[in-house]
């Protein structure tokens, strides 16, 4: 490893979601820990597991290069590392995708499943187009079911009972495919405003996308008897789930084509369902642990550093699969999935914040080169240094069932890398979350409930500090905005553009672009307008399908009464009809199908 440049100083807001969300705590519920000792007790407790393969004074070498990269805050891992890592129970990994059979056997054994994942800090994912439709008959009771909406309902509130005993809010995405016979009451499921636990995206294929175009009508299928119980036009459906989304912010769409096309396993297993955030395709069984650099760290001089990159690169690859093996799983057959696949999920986050250190705006081709540039360096270098583990530890076990095995190409990992949406661990490092532009300029913050705080970026603050008089504020303030601020220069309203400022094909090349060269997927929300049309969310829902996504989501301003703070605002009461923290009274953000409080940090990953 190369030397370090100097550590960064943690901010106000990554302190209090340090203490109010990772650091161990008495039974008080104050901290027992300080950051230092946090990073020192992680790294700590991943680098033990490589005394399987090296010398204790080789370990404690790699247990100083984690801490150092942590503590740098060049790269962080998954909350629930920080927060279980050394502790009783140990559970490491934020992703999981649970089988839901269609008996009450499965679909209660895995409602458990899930209460026991989400008490460590887990999100769990489903497919329920196993179930049986709505009416449909029931051998054994001589009965009607009551259809897999009215079980996502049950373990709804079962999450919402679960969660005050876990370490976050319980967070779910429930999938089904477009041939459901129930496909219609799940796409306005969310139009009551229920299923407050849940993301929900429906599943489809190329098949559905080319009947849409062609306003085709398509079979729907029981999925008890596999027999034709009826037909929808395509393009009507296409049309609710758009009609719902612009309304609710769900559903969003799961592309299992260009998924399973991709799948690394494909004789273990098709992939139907992912995690909340959409940002992990797994099997049943799957778990998988993420990490994320932060990209901004290796901006230097108006370039990125490629040769640190490379060296923090394959030391975040060596440290998520040490987790694989340090971590404690909470189900026996997670566990042995997980290390049959080997599955990791290494990301970036802090990528606007690059672009700004780069003077690149977000909406141009040269930072759509830039952050494709990036990250096939980052898979590149990754995908290097998993086979070079697996020549001194072993490739994954199901190797031989993989699609590495016909191309020669020994792995350790399955999958390696993906874009998750890092809400928690991007306050922790001072950054922007994930590949998103940024949210706003300027925003309202309540530090517990104490203060508000006028805020703006740090980088504007530098770039423009002169121009930012105190009229200039108010008016930023107003929007989250510098498009209509004159007395900024253009160059630097060009470059400070936020989620809103941009068009929203934008939004779909730039995870388009990321997801040419991540393994996973790409967790993105495109984030619209209040003035946003059903047009144009059809619009992006077709082109994330034209561009190769695996996935799509979107929200728009305004299209909830609990939505989000809306950005500016800053020395105004608090909106009606901002979300507020239930912790500490702060405003919440939406971001990557996340909510995240911008004063103490709580995170939680519904829509």
């Amino acid at each position: 490893m190369k030397a370090q440049t100097l550590l960064p100083t943690l901010t106000e807001t990554a302190l209090l979601v340090l203490r109010k969300r990772i650091l161990r705590r008495d039974e008080d519920g104050n901290p027992i820990e300080t950051p230092q000792e946090m990073f020192s007790r992680v790294a700590k407790e991943i680098a033990k597991v490589e005394l399987e393969y090296a010398s204790e004074e080789e370990v404690r070498s790699t247990t100083e290069s984690f801490r150092t990269m942590i503590q740098a805050l060049d790269f962080l891992p998954n909350s629930p590392t920080l927060v279980n890592a050394g502790l009783r129970g140990g559970q490491l990994s934020g992703c999981f995708v649970l089988p839901i059979e269609d008996s009450m056997e499965s679909i209660f054994g895995t409602l458990k499943d899930m209460a026991i994942i989400q008490k460590t800090g887990g999100g769990t994912g489903f497919s329920f187009s196993r179930l049986r439709p709505r009416d449909d008959f029931i051998a054994s009771t001589r009965g009607q079911s009551s259809g897999p909406v009215s079980f996502m309902q049950l373990y709804d509130y079962a999450c919402e009972i679960n969660r005050r005993g876990g370490i976050r809010s319980g967070a779910n995405m429930g999938v089904i495919r477009f041939d459901h016979p129930d496909i219609l009451e799940f796409i306005r499921a969310k139009n009551n405003n229920t299923l407050h636990t849940f993301n929900i995206s429906v599943a489809v294929t190329d098949f559905f996308m080319d009947c849409v175009r062609r306003s085709a009508d398509y079979p729907l299928v029981n999925p008890r008897t596999k027999q034709e119980i009826g037909r929808l036009n395509a393009r009507e459906v296409f049309d609710a789930i758009v009609k719902s989304a612009w309304g609710t912010g769900d559903p969003g769409l799961v592309f299992l084509d260009t998924i399973n096309k991709q799948n690394p396993t494909p004789l273990v297993g098709e992939i139907e369902a992912t995690n909340p955030c959409g940002e992990q395709p797994l099997l049943p069984y799957e778990s998988c642990n993420l990490g994320s650099i932060n990209a901004a760290r290796f901006v230097r001089d108006s370039e990125i550093d490629f040769d640190r990159l490379a060296d923090i690169v394959r030391l975040t690859v060596r440290f998520l699969d040490d987790v694989i093996d340090a971590n404690r799983y909470p189900i026996p057959q997670i566990e042995e999935r997980t290390k049959a696949n080997r599955k990791i999920g290494l990301g970036i986050m802090g990528f606007a914040d690059a672009l700004l250190l780069l003077g690149l705006p977000y909406d141009s081709e040269a930072a759509l080169a830039v952050g494709e540039k990036l990250m096939e360096f980052i898979s590149t270098e990754a995908e290097a240094e998993s086979c070079r583990l697996a020549e001194c530890r072993g490739a994954f076990p199901n190797y031989a069932l993989s699609i590495f095995a016909s191309q020669g190409v020994r792995r350790r990992n399955a999958s390696i890398t993906t874009i998750a949406p890092t809400g928690t661990i991007s306050l922790i490092a001072g950054c922007s979350s994930g590949i998103e532009p940024l949210f706003a300029v300027c925003y309202a913050r309540q530090v517990l409930g104490e203060r508000r705080v006028f805020a703006t970026h740090p980088i504007l603050e530098r770039m423009a500090g002169q121009c930012l008089t105190a009229g200039v504020r108010a008016e930023i303030s107003r929007t989250g905005s510098l498009q209509n601020v004159k007395q900024i220069p253009q160059s630097i309203r060009r470059l400070f553009v936020t989620a809103h400022d941009i068009d929203p094909e934008w939004h779909v090349r730039m995870q388009a672009a990321f997801q040419r060269h991540v393994d996973s997927a790409v967790s993105k929300t495109v984030n619209l307008r209040r003035e946003a049309t059903p047009k144009d969310i059809a619009r992006i829902y077709l082109l994330a399908h034209q561009f190769g996504c695996k996935g799509i989501t979107v929200f728009r301003d305004g299209c909830k009464g609990d939505q989000v703070l809306t950005p500016g605002a800053a020395e105004a009461p608090m909106p009606a009809g901002a979300q507020i923290c239930p912790e500490c009274g702060g405003p919440m953000e939406h971001a990557s199908a996340c909510v995240t409080c911008l004063s103490c940090g709580y995170t939680f990953c519904t829509i």
